[in-house]
């Protein structure tokens, strides 16, 4: 038997707003509420969900923001995947009016009514809400360099069009020693194949192919920028190599200490033994999936 008292809620998730139910022991709708996608918004769904008197709350997603906030705020949070709300939408199909339809309603309802079957969600452990961290860290700090990379691409594409596919990666530790040596059309007309070579053998370059086809590359591509708005021009390519170098450098710092908390931790061993899993795989999958393996119920809710 429930508390008469007891009340029980529902999060229907969304991109942009989470549309929240309470009900209470006979399933009469407490509060019915939609709350924008933010920090104002999530503090007040779980602020309203408090007050209503609920302290358990039922969602689809068994991560996020919304969980996040949820657990944050002391709230047992409980995960029904899509394909049960599904079946259990069934129930409510023909009666009640258009609140009581919702997904949030089903939600808290099913809480209330079968709630006894399903288990909380266990907040993470410090060791990894800080790994999760790090690997959303490095995620920002890698999409940064991407993006940073593809500004430089377009760039160069009018500066000097021939460092444009010179080397593998555009960001990559030979191309930015180039870069720097060789910011304009100007500088790199001082190049010759005898020149280059003596550069690429002092920089220890092994990317395979010869100092003859990278300076043929080099002569094939359009001039680019010279004389004077060439050299200004050569500014913003060192500008653009200055900050790859620091995202590079940064992300390598938060590599090295991905490997430590990875380690460190008691789940290394299953994750690690994972296959094509290296420390980054690794480190995000378990700071993804979480400590509460309850999170993800089965291989839809994993997906």
């Amino acid at each position: 038997m429930h508390d008469p008292t007891e009340c029980f809620g529902g999060v229907d998730w969304a991109t942009d707003a989470h549309a929240v139910c309470v009900v209470d022991a006979q399933g009469r709708v407490i509060v019915h509420f939609d709350v924008a996608h933010s920090a104002e918004g999530l503090s007040e769904l779980c602020g309203r969900v408090r007050r209503a008197g609920a302290r358990r709350v039922a969602i689809e997603r068994p991560d996020g923001p919304v969980v996040d906030a949820l657990l944050a705020a002391g709230l047992e949070v409980v995960v029904v995947t899509s394909r049960s709300v599904k079946a259990l939408r069934e129930r409510y199909g023909t009666s009640g009016n258009k609140s009581d339809r919702s997904d949030a309603y089903v939600l808290a309802d099913c809480l209330r009514t079968d709630g006894h079957r399903w288990r909380s969600l266990e907040p993470d452990s410090p060791a990894t809400v800080t790994l999760r961290g790090h690997v959303r860290a490095r995620k920002d700090l890698v999409e940064t360099r991407v993006a940073t990379a593809n500004q430089l691409r377009a760039h160069l594409r009018i500066v000097l069009p021939g460092a444009v596919g010179l080397f593998r990666h555009i960001d990559s530790s030979i191309s930015l020693r180039f870069l720097e040596r060789f910011p304009s059309a100007t500088r790199a007309a001082w190049l010759s194949e005898k020149r280059l070579a003596a550069w690429l053998g002092a920089n220890g370059y092994c990317g395979g192919k010869t100092a003859a086809e990278l300076h043929g590359r080099l002569t094939s591509a359009p001039e680019g920028l010279m004389g004077d708005e060439g050299d200004a021009r050569g500014a913003v390519t060192l500008a653009y190599v200055t900050v790859l170098k620091t995202l590079r450098a940064q992300v390598d710092e938060l590599d090295t200490r991905l490997d430590e908390l990875l380690d460190a931790h008691p789940d290394a061993v299953i994750f690690r033994s994972l296959p094509r899993c290296a420390t980054v795989r690794a480190a995000a999958l378990l700071a993804e999936i979480g400590d509460c393996r309850a999170r993800f119920p089965d291989a839809e809710t994993l997906s």
